[in-house]
């Protein structure tokens, strides 16, 4: 009990934190202001050791919104967690990676960026591995030496940066050198790590071995998103350049992880390639030269994406922990009130008329639309929209509707600390895509469609949804069709084969070299001749010299005799 009312107090501060930086994000918005704040730590002679913080509206609403999530995650978990012995440990590292989100948030300057880039890596690992089984290390692994691809391409940017003569980024974000395109490089490519841009999406899918209150958190608002940030506020400096390949990358991840997410058969990996196919979206429309919209669509995304994965944890928690979706169905019947909120999230993140993901989505497809680019662009973003509504309805028939699962019955139970968690994401996931777009689009474009391109969305939506329910109803993976096309199954199901190129490829080679390196030097002649001439030496001079500290007189004599017929025959 007394672990639950810490989980409370906390919840409740980290609450009140985020009231504060959103109304303070809202004021600076309102009042067009922004403070750069220098806090000099120590100062040695001439050096000073300085800690720079930038609060403008775009830092402070989005600090906002990550402690709203965090508090309604840290809320959750205090049931969620009330059986796991080391549930202090939970949530002093979720306090933790709140914190490094935090400082990665607010911070203008390269290095303190990198003091939160790796600290969210690292608390993300030890997240990971929550569990202490053998698939939890892999994901682990995997997760942790993706994401240092990204942290050693910020360190060597901070060394590349050392030429302007201070770190503070946001100084030079105007300024082009030859050398500047290093830095575009660098920059995107942490972003694509920590983002989990194609080709480094294997992780993102595996870091689903974490607590499910952490995948809310992390797939919502701090990790995943921390990528899009940066670039963000690398927008003016990246947007000099021609990105059109990075804007190829990011429409192949949207387009991958719809079309994966419709072969998948775990709950939440689901959900963690429709975040997948989200992150791909704020991508390239940051890449179409849209910055600000891609910051709207990470905002209304981070709600809805967090009361998904609080619903699903607790359908799971339910299903006595199986995440697979054909143990489920009529789980409506048993958790009216989670599944209610389950279908909201998921309508939000189709981008249905009026709720939240709409506002942005719609946004970010007319802006497409309007601009010139070419026709696989163009049907690779509308196809990626109506698989999103494919694999959500197949979520739903497959969770929620009257589809049979396999287990026969299950202790059903809503606990009342995560439906009160859930309230306050869901009026979120209803309500803020509209309230902000009033305040960050106070004055709209005018976009003038014909009518078919107009509703093109729309369609599309329709399609997905349609599409989505047939294919369930038909359970096409599981027929004739599915043996007949294995192969084509496995390869759009395994994003691609991503997984195996992320692993396996990389040291298969290795491993015959080693295999190689072992049965020659370890078992063969090597061994023999190489490792053990000297042991063999030295074990035999010793055992001579113990034999000669025993003052045996014949030794002294022989001795004697062969150092002097030594020095005679010199």
């Amino acid at each position: 009990m007394n672990f639950m009312c810490k989980y409370k107090f906390w919840s409740f501060v980290v609450f009140t934190f985020g009231f504060f930086s959103f109304m303070m994000g809202l004021y600076l918005l309102m009042n067009n202001l922004l403070y750069f704040i220098d806090w000099e730590v120590i100062t040695l002679n001439s050096v000073s050791v300085i800690m720079t913080f930038l609060f403008d509206w775009m830092s402070m609403i989005f600090l906002g919104c990550v402690l709203f999530i965090s508090s309604m995650v840290v809320y959750y978990s205090s049931s969620y967690m009330m059986h796991d012995i080391f549930k202090a440990r939970f949530l002093y590292m979720v306090l933790l990676f709140i914190l490094s989100m935090m400082l990665l948030i607010i911070s203008p300057n390269l290095i303190s960026i990198l003091l939160g880039w790796d600290g969210l890596g690292l608390v993300s690992y030890c997240l990971v591995i929550y569990f202490q089984n053998y698939k939890s290390y892999n994901a682990g692994m995997l997760t942790i030496l993706t994401n240092r691809i990204g942290d050693v391409a910020i360190l060597i940017s901070i060394s590349w940066f050392m030429n302007f003569g201070s770190w503070n980024y946001i100084y030079y974000m105007n300024i082009n050198y030859d050398w500047s395109t290093w830095i575009l490089f660098l920059v995107i490519l942490a972003a694509f790590t920590k983002s989990a841009q194609v080709p480094f999406s294997a992780w993102l899918p595996a870091a689903m071995a974490a607590p499910t209150p952490v995948s809310a958190l992390v797939h919502s608002s701090t990790l995943v998103t921390a990528g899009v940030y940066l670039l963000i506020r690398f927008s003016d400096f990246i947007l000099s350049y021609n990105t059109s390949i990075f804007l190829l990358l990011s429409v192949l991840t949207m387009f991958m992880s719809g079309l994966g997410a419709n072969f998948e058969y775990d709950l939440k990996k689901i959900i963690a390639l429709s975040t997948l196919s989200q992150l791909g979206l704020m991508m390239s429309s940051l890449f179409m030269g849209f910055p600000l919209l891609s910051y709207f669509h990470l905002l209304s995304h981070a709600f809805f994406k967090a009361l998904l994965f609080l619903c699903a944890g607790l359908i799971i928690h339910c299903m006595s922990d199986s995440q697979d979706i054909r143990h489920m169905g009529y789980v409506v019947n048993f958790l009216p009130y989670t599944c209610s909120c389950f279908c909201i999230s998921n309508l939000s993140l189709c981008g249905m008329p009026f709720m939240s993901g709409f506002y942005s989505k719609d946004l970010v497809l007319e802006n497409m639309t309007f601009c010139y680019f070419n026709l696989f662009v163009y049907m690779i973003f509308y196809i990626s929209v109506g698989l999103t509504v494919c694999y959500s309805f197949r979520l739903v028939y497959y969770c929620v509707s009257n589809n049979s699962g396999l287990f026969s019955f299950q202790g059903y139970i809503e606990d009342m600390n995560m439906m009160l968690s859930m309230i306050f994401l869901t009026f979120m996931a209803i309500l803020f895509g509209s309230m902000m777009s009033w305040l960050l689009l106070p004055y709209p474009s005018l976009l003038v469609f014909p009518f078919e391109c107009k509703l093109m969305p729309v369609f599309f939506l329709l399609l997905g949804g349609w599409l989505g329910y047939e294919l369930s109803c038909s359970s096409i993976n599981d027929s004739m069709f599915g043996l007949m096309f294995n192969f084509t199954i496995g390869f759009m199901g395994t994003m691609w084969f991503m997984p195996y190129f992320s692993t396996l490829m990389l040291y298969s080679k290795s491993l015959l070299l080693s295999k190689s390196f072992m049965t020659f030097m370890d078992s063969g002649w090597g061994e023999y001749l190489i490792s053990n001439t000297m042991p063999f030496f030295s074990n035999y001079t010793s055992s001579f010299m113990v034999k000669y500290q025993f003052n045996g007189v014949k030794l002294f004599l022989m001795s004697f005799l062969l150092i002097g017929l030594y020095l005679f025959l010199i």
